[in-house]
């Protein structure tokens, strides 16, 4: 039987796979969610499960992928709004905002994965690095288009705001957390008003 398709083409079966994977992942951990229990949720079967990922690390770099793939979406979004570069970083900050806000009420999966696999050479690690890099480099691209003084260094504030942000968020509350960041933000990309 032929796995059944999605309109994007994608398999239903890996699909749910992959939600019920992500949304356990998120909220339980990674280490504390077992193959049997992600199978049984998703309503699948066990060879189902290993025709889409040979083993329970691939769904792991898949989930990350997700993860990585939304923020990516954000990003295009900003930059589609046609705003000038300045306002652009307003954007962006309030669009990271906005995801911890909505979507990362938990810390971010990419630390929380990282933290789960201490292995640097893992798979997934390698793509916990790929995503902070890419993360990273999109920061300094709109801010360099903003012409703020010193791209590299914001952005680098930028970065580690965001994980501050995201683990503050968790511990203490969002609403007290969001004014903060975004205060913070705009003073390091230096395009207060």
């Amino acid at each position: 039987m032929a796995p059944r398709s999605t309109s994007t083409g994608t398999s239903e079966a890996r699909e749910r796979l992959l939600r019920t994977a992500s949304e356990l992942f998120y909220r339980e951990g990674i280490h504390s969610v077992g193959v049997d229990r992600i199978i049984g949720e998703a309503g699948v079967t066990r060879a189902t499960f290993y025709r889409h990922f040979p083993g329970k690390e691939d769904l792991v770099e898949a989930y990350l992928g997700v993860e990585d793939a939304n923020i990516r979406g954000a990003f295009v979004a900003a930059e589609a709004s046609g705003a000038e570069p300045k306002q652009l970083v307003g954007l962006v900050i309030e669009g990271l905002a906005d995801d911890v806000a909505r979507h990362h009420t938990r810390g971010c999966p990419f630390i929380n994965a990282a933290a789960e696999y201490p292995d640097a050479d893992s798979g997934v690690r390698r793509a916990v690095a790929e995503h902070r890099e890419w993360f990273r480099s999109e920061l300094e691209s709109v801010l360099t288009a903003a012409e703020v003084d010193d791209p590299i260094g914001a952005a680098a504030q930028l970065v580690l705001l965001r994980d501050a942000a995201m683990v503050g968020g968790y511990l203490d509350g969002w609403e007290r957390v969001r004014p903060a960041f975004t205060a913070a933000a705009v003073r390091a990309a230096g395009v207060q008003g």
